[in-house]
């Protein structure tokens, strides 16, 4: 009984890539099946799969990443949130710790689009300075953009251009 339990949940676990992990029994099945959560790309979403962490909690590592801090290991976590390390310490089977040079050409430079001035908004590629001062003057007259999705619709956006973008942008 027992095993067909675990073998359920690990059918379950392997076929939803947005499963939010229950208990630690879960994450050791998770940490069987490979499955890794990259901690200095990681969304809110992917977060949320780890047990016992909060959406407050999510939106802040995402929102500190955004500023360009990385976390180099589970200590660096647990001093983000304010917890102690036996709490997040069962969890480091599934997280995975690498370093992204931010000066690498292969991480874009990510601009927060709700505070970015003019000049910043001049360094993302393929945004001319017409379509900086339209975001600008959108953002003036109708506030913070909440997401991509808003932002391409408050700009009327091309799916090409749109898909480009999401590279360098942060909300």
């Amino acid at each position: 009984m027992l095993n067909f339990r675990r073998q359920s949940l690990k059918r379950k676990i392997a076929n939803d890539p947005f499963y939010r992990f229950q208990s630690l029994e879960e994450v050791a099945i998770a940490s069987e099946l490979g499955i890794k959560i990259e901690v200095n790309q990681a969304t809110v979403d992917e977060w949320l799969r780890l047990p016992g962490i909060s959406i407050h909690q999510a939106r802040n590592l995402v929102e500190l990443m955004g500023m360009g801090i990385q976390f180099l290991s589970v200590q660096d976590l647990a001093a983000a949130l304010s917890v102690p390390i036996q709490r997040l310490k069962p969890l480091e089977k599934i997280l995975s710790f690498a370093y992204y040079d931010p000066e690498s050409l292969l991480t874009p430079q990510r601009f927060n689009i709700n505070t970015a001035q003019l000049e910043e908004l001049r360094n993302i590629p393929m945004l001319d300075i017409s379509l900086a001062e339209q975001i600008l003057g959108d953002r003036q007259e109708k506030g913070k953009f909440q997401n991509l999705v808003d932002f391409k619709r408050r700009l009327n956006l091309g799916s090409e251009l749109t898909a480009e973008l999401m590279h360098y942008l942060q909300f």
